[in-house]
């Protein structure tokens, strides 16, 4: 295996983990901001207003999303391990 199969493995599974992370943290931002412009515009300073909707909407993503997100991993691992004999001899 040269050094540039590792440099594209590595990409790949850079690459991988964005698109698995993405939707998460998108949800979690656009919750976040929508909390912050409430208490902004209701001047309410309490911590868990903020805290509470941002957790709920990650479960809810990952309710959603999740099995297609551990099917995404999971092929990706498969994939890298059984390319390993090849990469080797």
């Amino acid at each position: 295996m040269d050094a540039q199969q590792v440099f594209t493995l590595g990409q790949q599974g850079l690459m991988l983990l964005l698109t698995v992370s993405a939707p998460l943290l998108i949800v979690v931002l656009v919750v976040g901001l929508l909390v912050s412009i409430f208490q902004a515009a209701t001047q309410i300073s309490e911590a868990t207003l903020s805290f509470v909707p941002k957790i709920v909407a990650a479960v809810a993503v990952m309710a959603l999303l999740g099995p297609w997100m551990m099917t995404t991993l999971v092929e990706y691992l498969r994939d890298t391990l059984q390319a390993i004999p090849g990469a080797v001899g």
